[in-house]
């Protein structure tokens, strides 16, 4: 089914209403209103009002917080620590990652980094998010990856995810349409992507699915049950049904769109499992359970006014979802679906590499901190681990910023060097234990037996506490505490997983690497064949 426009300039009103048309019940036309920062109080004017009020001309263009967060408020069904959520927003919990993920709307909007963040979009003659342009040079790449790596240190080492991720699957579809030469899917795509340049929504992607028994493929009878990967079990003239889960998916629970993507190759069997497709995150059908995590300063540590930035992940679970079909970027083509998975991965490793450069900094702060404290900085054994720190940062940033400068073009768009890309992920993710390791020595046996704040605050106590767990000259009890605490934050055990994991295992890295390396083992293969036969 193709969208009933050319590929012209259409007016804003016509793709907004034409993407809105497909939420056909009164409430969901309310929740929408709430989607864009000058418009909260259109929802009282029902559907005609929507429309009218967009007939405007400064009514569209970048979010701001404050209305990201209101736009949260739509009736999404979110389930944490078993209890229902009526408003992620305003949940304690929850709302901690919202307001994490607001991180990107608030740069937009600052003077200071304006320019990174947003690009002027020529067919729009507006400013728009950085991430929903698409790069065509070394210069844009680069741009992109300072602006992930400006945000997630403004994050205190906490990515926002209110795009970026989001971007990196929008770009593979993009490519994979381009790939697949189907032309209702290439127009699809470049009208979602217009929808986000003029909304500024927040987007996650969902890819990883449940899998069930992993040796066996999507469709295998043997399987518990055909839902262990999201497939399509109807098609009508509305769109596609799916059903299945998907897990490990950040930021689906306060995101406004639900970017899905298959996970791995497809056989013609797994024809229906062949999909990619975007819906907002309070679509009928879907539910989302997410998982525990600590959203604050425990009572046991020290008081810290600073914000608190953190994510968690959901388990998504599509139960008969209706996906209208202008919203359809993949349904049955199977033998693409490897294509989507590949350029996926490759973009969205470069955003993880990026994001954890500002991560990095912090394993190497507290390590430089932590010696220091401890009077050890100088001894010949810690300069050696402080120096395996400072390579594993540099090398990291190196590769991360080179991959930008030697780019290809796919699709129309600057995408980073595979190999260069895959390598900075596999660095990170290979020799992350082996920091967290370093870290833990320098810290000694005090990082998991040393007092607490409540402790601390015992006034029989206090005074013993500010004599022996005080540092080296200069450094008081409190201070080396407070390291301590800020430590054990920032390398709890979930993170030994997650970044080993996190955008593909080291594994996949390597495989990666190895098929986009073949064409430099041949050249190079060529070169000494040559230099052996040479009389």
């Amino acid at each position: 089914m193709s969208l009933p426009m050319d590929r012209g300039r259409w007016p804003k009103i016509r793709i907004i209403a034409y993407y809105l048309k497909t939420y056909q019940t009164s409430r969901q036309w309310h929740r929408y209103c709430k989607y864009w920062p000058h418009n909260l109080n259109a929802k009282r004017a029902g559907c005609n009002g929507i429309l009218q009020f967009h007939r405007g001309t400064n009514i569209m263009g970048l979010m701001t917080a404050k209305a990201y967060l209101e736009s949260l408020d739509d009736g999404r069904i979110v389930y944490y620590r078993g209890e229902k959520v009526a408003n992620v927003a305003e949940h304690p919990d929850l709302g901690v990652c919202a307001r994490t993920m607001a991180v990107d709307y608030e740069i937009a909007e600052n003077p200071e980094y304006r320019e990174l963040a947003t690009v002027h979009d020529a067919d729009l003659d507006e400013p728009i998010s950085r991430y929903y342009h698409k790069p065509q040079n070394a210069e844009e790449l680069l741009k992109a990856h300072d602006l992930i790596v400006t945000s997630t240190r403004m994050g205190d080492g906490i990515i926002p995810f209110s795009h970026d991720i989001g971007a990196d699957a929008l770009n593979a579809y993009s490519i994979t349409a381009q790939t697949i030469g189907n032309p209702d899917y290439i127009q699809r795509v470049e009208n979602y992507r217009r929808y986000l340049k003029q909304t500024d929504l927040s987007t996650c992607a969902a890819v990883t699915d449940v899998k069930g028994d992993r040796m066996l493929r999507p469709s295998d009878p043997g399987q518990a049950h055909p839902d262990q990967y999201v497939h399509v079990v109807d098609r009508n003239d509305r769109g596609m049904v799916v059903r299945g889960a998907k897990m490990h998916i950040t930021g689906a629970a306060y995101a406004n769109e639900i970017l899905v993507v298959p996970c791995r190759a497809m056989s013609e069997k797994d024809a229906d499992y062949a999909v990619a497709f975007a819906i907002p995150a309070n679509t009928p059908g879907l539910t989302q359970i997410c998982r525990p995590f600590k959203s604050g300063v425990g009572p046991l540590e020290f008081p810290n006014t600073r914000q608190h930035f953190i994510h968690t992940d959901s388990l998504i679970i599509f139960d008969d979802v209706l996906v209208p079909w202008e919203r359809v970027f993949m349904c049955g083509e199977w033998q693409h679906a490897a294509t989507m998975v590949y350029n996926f991965a490759l973009l969205h490793r470069r955003t993880g590499v990026a994001y954890r450069i500002p991560m990095s900094e912090q394993l190497a702060g507290v390590a430089m901190a932590i010696a220091e404290y401890h009077g050890v900085a100088n001894a010949p054994h810690v300069r050696e681990k402080l120096t395996d720190i400072i390579v594993y940062l540099e090398t990291l940033r190196s590769l991360s910023r080179s991959a930008g400068l030697d780019f290809q073009m796919r699709g129309g768009m600057a995408v980073p060097n595979p190999v260069v890309t895959n390598i900075a992920k596999y660095h990170f993710a290979s020799r992350y234990h082996e920091m967290v390791k370093i870290i833990q020595d320098l810290a000694g046996g005090a990082l998991v037996t040393a007092p607490t704040y409540k402790d601390y605050r015992v006034p029989e106590l206090q005074g013993y506490i500010d004599k022996y767990m005080c540092a080296k000259k200069g450094v008081s009890a409190e201070q080396r505490m407070r390291l301590l605490d800020l430590i054990r934050r920032i390398i709890p055990a979930e993170n030994e997983t997650i970044c080993l994991h996190g955008e593909g295992s080291p594994m996949a890295e390597r495989m990666t690497i190895f098929m986009e390396g073949r064409r430099t083992l041949a050249q190079c293969m060529k070169m000494v064949e040559a230099q052996a036969e040479a009389v």
